[in-house]
C-alpha cells in the first residue's frame, strides 16, 4: 500500500499540487486521472521519488520516503517497477536482454538463473517466442508488453505505469489494461496508472483519484463514476457522446 499525506509542491512561486490526501491498495488498479495541466504527472513523480514534494508524506507500507536517506532510497527502488509511455526499450538489446536489464543489475542471480527468470516473465505477457528479436522488429503493443515483462522481472511490490496505452489501438490497449490488471493480482501488488484513456477508467478502475487544478476532487471505483454527482468530473469523464450515453443507460 502506499498513502500519500497531505502533500504538497511548489515550482518557485507556482503551487502545483494542494493538500493531497490518497491511499492507493495493494492488489488493485490504482489510477490517477485528470485534464493536462491538473497535476497529475507531478503527483506521480513525487510519489516515485522523481521530485521531492514541497511538504507532506508519500508512504510505502509505512515507510515515507520524503525522510529516506539514499541508502533507504536505492533498497526501495529495487522494489519498484515501471511502465514509461514510450515503452523505452533498448534498441541495440534483443527482446530478451530488454528484460534482463534489471537482473543484470541488481540481481545476484547466476547468468542462467537471471535467463531463466526472463524467459519466465516473457511468457507471462505471451512473448517468449519472441525474445530473439529487437524491438523495431515487433509492434508497438508487443513492445509494451516487453515493457510489462522488464517491470516485473525483480517481482516487485509496487508497479507504476504512465500512460501505458498511449499510441495504441483500442484492441491493443484492452489487451495491457487486462494484462496489468491480471499481473496486478497475480502477485498482488500496489500498482499506480496515470492515464488519460476513459476506457481503462471504466475498463480496470477499481480506484481511482481524480485530480483538478491540483488539488484531490474525487475518488472512488469505476462503478462509483457512473453515479457520481460531481460535476467537474461528469464534466471530465462524459465529455464524449459515448460515455454520456452509457451514463444515461445506467440510471
Amino acid at each position: 500500500m502506499i498513502e500519500v499525506k497531505s502533500l504538497y509542491k511548489s515550482f518557485e512561486d507556482k503551487e502545483v499540487l494542494k493538500d493531497i490526501n490518497s491511499v492507493f491498495e495493494n492488489g488493485k488498479t490504482n489510477l490517477i486521472i485528470g485534464q493536462s495541466g491538473s497535476g497529475k504527472t507531478v503527483l506521480m513523480k513525487c510519489i516515485v521519488g522523481l521530485f521531492r514534494p514541497t511538504s507532506g508524506e508519500v508512504l510505502y507500507d509505512g515507510r515515507d520516503l520524503v525522510t529516506m536517506n539514499k541508502q533507504e532510497w536505492k533498497m526501495l527502488r529495487r522494489e519498484m517497477g515501471m511502465i514509461f509511455q514510450s515503452a523505452a526499450l533498448f534498441d541495440s538489446m534483443t527482446v530478451l536482454e530488454n528484460v534482463m536489464f534489471p537482473l543484470d543489475m541488481f540481481s545476484k542471480d547466476s547468468y542462467a538463473e537471471r535467463v531463466k527468470r526472463a524467459q519466465f516473465c516473457l511468457d507471462r505477457v505471451n512473448l517468449l517466442e519472441a525474445q530473439k528479436k529487437f524491438p523495431d522488429e515487433i509492434s508497438g503493443g508487443m513492445q509494451k508488453r516487453v515493457a510489462i515483462a522488464r517491470a516485473i522481472a525483480l517481482n516487485p511490490k509496487y508497479l507504476f505505469c504512465d500512460e501505458p496505452n498511449s499510441g495504441l489501438d483500442p484492441k491493443t490497449s484492452l489487451v495491457i489494461d487486462e494484462l496489468i490488471h491480471d499481473i496486478t493480482v497475480e502477485f498482488n501488488m500496489t500498482t499506480i496508472i496515470n492515464t488519460h484513456d476513459m476506457n481503462s477508467v471504466m475498463g480496470i478502475g477499481e480506484n481511482i483519484l481524480y485530480i483538478y487544478e491540483g488539488r484531490k476532487e474525487w475518488q472512488g471505483n469505476k462503478d462509483e463514476i457512473m453515479n457520481s454527482t460531481n460535476e467537474r468530473l461528469n464534466s471530465f469523464i462524459f465529455a464524449s457522446d459515448l460515455f454520456r450515453k452509457v451514463k444515461e443507460a445506467n440510471k
